[in-house]
């Protein structure tokens, strides 16, 4: 890291300056003589630059080429630059709520963050707590793909694409890592700053493999959201072929012909090194296909990468017999194979003053009981949504909410999402709340650490594709909206394909404006229509029939919400 500080000193024809430096100051002093109302005005001016492969003198040369550019702006050049920036990201990226002013500010704070933690990625990971803080000493964790970079995706896409270059980058050290297990491909870590691991846990570490899938799926919901095929071919082949050829090798066939991956650790911390955790089963299949797929569309460097039609073709049938493990007896989904025959964690002998468990109890004892960190099946449902039916959904969500603790901040979003979408609106709006408050209410007593950044981007997700219902299906942007009655209307901009589209939810109907671009086709509730610019269209909103609410654990039930006054300004 370089570093270097100019000044500009505007006063009386007399006024002087002098500058030392050593081995552990530099100082800059102003010398002027005032007349009463005389103004002495000093503009600093501080440029920095970093590198992990540049020589030393070639980081002085950066930032001295930083600083020579903001000399030739100057404050006003430069304030004016940053609030062009600014004006530009909230016409494509603001949200509105109307009816909790609470969750107004606090998305837009969130909006904030997230943009300040990835608009500079430049080829280097976006760190869990960006730039706020010391917490997690800089690492980033998969939550980078699976929370931050689908809401850059659709509001700074630019972020994105380099954040994933980094990834691509890590290659070298994500294949050594592989082969040290024994397996083909890469096997990306679970925590990192320059692509080793440096989680020293293995069960949670190494054991995570779904961050592969992870990260494949930022690279195809980049891909399908800007149409950036030159991204696809550079950078997103290769990461596809090395993440199938990881779970290729990882999985085996039964004797039954059903494909396993055994002793994974999936999302949920508590339940580490189980055998088909569903979230990475899905997302594995998944991943195996767009692989194969991608390899046919650029077929010379699949050739490149040594990838035959005999390889791509035992991806796809790896992925058609991928096992999804399910509880007949219950009718639902098990998070993990024999997950559902786990002893009930004992909530009701569980005072609120030990949680999180992790800090009071073995992970021995957390590991063999049916109690959830952080929402782990849910997740599944929202980005697999295609492999459940409404049923199988609604069924999943209940059962396995009444044993999700929340003692992760990534939980709260994914439940919001799915609580929206198979009708429990009371209860999503409750997430949300505590979603986009986490860090401006401070409610695991840690901000000290640095602010959540993935809880900052589920804000914007338990929004927009909670009660926006926004998902992408076949490369197609498709919205199932729905509000909760505290809510009067909602109303969001995503750019997507170089469009910037509209979406205002209201109780009854919805509302989708194109504000630009070339005429884009949508789903409304899985209905297609074209939208074309200065044409907006009215849909109609579906509500469900009402249902039970489920139960969260004893005392851990979200905070309720009564929202609040509509805020003045529409502006972030």
């Amino acid at each position: 890291v370089g570093a270097a500080a100019d000044h500009l000193v505007y006063g009386p024809e007399s006024t002087s300056t002098s500058s030392e430096s050593g081995e552990n100051v530099a100082r800059l002093t102003v010398t002027a003589e005032l007349r009463p109302g005389e103004p002495l005005r000093v503009e600093k001016l501080v440029a920095y630059g970093w590198s992990g492969v540049r020589s030393l003198p070639a980081v002085r040369d950066q930032v001295d080429a930083a600083l020579a550019g903001a000399r030739s702006k100057g404050w006003q050049g430069l304030v004016d630059e940053q609030q062009a920036y600014l004006d530009s990201f909230w016409a494509r990226a603001d949200v509105e709520v109307d009816g909790d002013a609470e969750i107004q500010q606090a998305v837009r704070f969130a909006l904030f963050h997230v943009l300040q933690a990835g608009a500079r990625a430049e080829k280097r990971a976006i760190p869990s707590k960006g730039l706020t803080g010391s917490g997690y000493d800089g690492h980033s964790f998969w939550d980078s793909e699976q929370f931050v970079l689908p809401v850059l995706t659709y509001t700074s896409p630019d972020s994105v694409a380099e954040a994933l270059r980094w990834r691509q980058e890590t290659l070298p050290a994500a294949r050594d890592r592989a082969r040290q297990l024994g397996l083909r491909g890469a096997a990306f870590p679970w925590r990192t700053i320059d692509g080793s691991e440096c989680s020293a846990y293995w069960p949670a570490g190494t054991a995570a493999f779904h961050v592969n899938a992870d990260i494949a799926d930022a690279v195809t919901r980049y891909v399908a959201a800007t149409g950036d095929v030159e991204f696809e071919r550079e950078t997103g082949v290769e990461i596809l072929v090395e993440t199938a050829r990881l779970w290729h090798s990882l999985g085996h066939h039964d004797h039954h012909g059903t494909f396993h991956f055994d002793g994974v650790t999936g999302p949920d911390e508590y339940s580490a090194v189980a055998d088909d955790n569903l979230y990475t089963n899905l997302m594995a299949q998944q991943n195996l296909r767009e692989a194969a797929d991608v390899v046919e569309r650029y077929t010379e460097q699949a050739a490149a990468l040594g990838v035959d039609d005999e390889e791509a073709a035992a991806w796809r049938d790896a992925a058609e017999a991928v096992a999804l493990p399910f509880n007949e007896t219950l009718g639902v989904h098990e998070q993990s194979a024999g997950f559902t025959g786990h002893q009930m964690w004992d909530f009701a002998s569980t005072g609120p003053d030990q949680y999180p468990l992790m800090l009071h109890f073995p992970y021995f004892d957390l590991y063999r009981k049916q109690v959830i960190k952080q929402a782990d099946l849910a997740l599944a449902l929202y980005k697999r949504g295609d492999a459940f039916d409404a049923e199988q959904k609604a069924r999943n969500f209940d059962y396995y909410e009444q044993m999700t603790v929340r003692d992760s901040s990534l939980s709260a979003c994914c439940q919001a999402v799915m609580a929206a979408e198979v009708g429990h609106l009371r209860l999503a709006y409750d997430y949300v709340g505590e979603a986009a408050l986490m860090d401006l209410a401070d409610l695991e007593s840690n901000t000290r650490d640095g602010l959540h950044i993935a809880s900052l981007a589920g804000a914007w997700i338990a929004l927009v594709a909670g009660f926006g219902g926004m998902r992408l299906r076949h490369g197609m942007l498709d919205f199932s909206p729905l509000l909760p009655e505290q809510l009067s209307r909602l109303a969001f901009t995503v750019q997507v394909r170089g469009r910037r589209l509209r979406v205002e939810i209201r109780s009854r109907t919805a509302l989708y404006t194109l504000l630009e671009g070339e005429p884009l086709e949508l789903c409304h509730c899985g209905r297609q229509f074209t939208l074309s610019a200065g044409e907006p269209q009215t849909h109609q909103v579906r509500r469900p029939p009402p249902r039970p609410e489920p139960s969260p654990p004893q005392g851990r039930h979200p905070a309720r919400r009564r929202g609040g006054p509509v805020p003045v300004e529409p502006g972030g």
